[in-house]
């Protein structure tokens, strides 16, 4: 049994040469385009870096720390007492210390 006129004896329709050349244009249009996008992103980029203002104000701080003098006469003297167990911490000034650093740091009046 042979099956004719499937599509209910309609043929199919030409397709329009107009239509058909405007797709084809398009599409080449877009491969250009994109041929475009691949020239531009495989062209080198110039690496670059931007530091927060944290980092900025970390760093101005280690500065400032390098270029501190050092009493090292003083430094020896503390090594010394620690090495032989004479130096003393008082607790109660070590925390109103930390308490009034820690003030000046987040700007908080005590």
């Amino acid at each position: 049994m042979a099956v004719n006129n499937i599509n209910g004896g309609n043929q199919k329709p030409q397709l329009d040469n107009q239509r058909v050349n405007q797709q084809q244009a398009q599409n080449q249009s877009a491969a250009q385009s994109s041929a475009e996008q691949a020239k531009v992103s495989s062209a080198p980029r110039q690496d670059s870096v931007s530091l927060t203002q944290s980092a900025q104000q970390l760093s101005q701080v280690q500065k400032k720390a390098n270029d501190t003098p050092v009493n090292q006469e003083k430094v020896d003297k503390l090594k010394k007492a620690i090495q032989n167990g004479e130096y003393r911490v008082n607790p109660e000034v070590l925390a109103q210390k930390i308490s009034t650093l820690e003030a000046q740091i987040f700007g908080i009046k005590s």
